[in-house]
């Protein structure tokens, strides 16, 4: 069951990241849509990105050490912190 668990993980992980890197246009392009965000906003999306694809591999790391739990939450960090994003309101 914790295999199975790890594998969702790394699918829905996968995807968030791929999710990231389809929007992030929308954030750095250079079209009237954009944010035009600056070097800040880059390097936490870089980290975004890199802990989505890094998490998972964590995970089955820890789970091999015989930390389930901690491999488990681990691999569900990036999935758990997209939902908590988007529980905060818009600034405008």
């Amino acid at each position: 069951m914790t295999i199975f668990l790890l594998v969702i993980a790394t699918v829905v992980d996968g995807a968030l990241a791929a999710l990231l890197i389809g929007v992030s246009g929308f954030w750095f392009g250079g079209g009237p849509e954009s944010a035009h965000a600056g070097a800040l906003a880059v390097v936490a999306f870089v980290a975004a990105v890199i802990a989505c694809l890094a998490a998972p591999i964590a995970g089955f790391v820890f789970n091999k050490k015989g930390k389930t739990g901690l491999g488990l939450a681990v691999a569900w960090l990036p999935a758990a912190g997209a939902l908590l994003a988007l529980v905060i309101p818009a600034p405008y």
